[in-house]
């Protein structure tokens, strides 16, 4: 699924990202290389890294 438009990250890139250390949404862009820019995402993404967090 796709989580950033803007930025063409899917759910596995920002699951990815929370299993390195990414604790926020800017800091899971960040791992990726970018960065959010309209911010729709934004809530989705802080989602999917609280998920993640609360798998491990």
């Amino acid at each position: 699924m796709v989580v950033c438009v803007c930025n063409a990250i899917r759910e596995r890139d920002v699951r990815e990202a929370a299993r390195g250390g990414a604790n926020s949404a800017c800091q899971a862009y960040r791992a990726l290389g970018c960065q959010a820019k309209c911010g729709q995402c934004v809530p989705f993404a802080r989602a999917i890294i609280d998920a993640e967090r609360a798998a491990a």
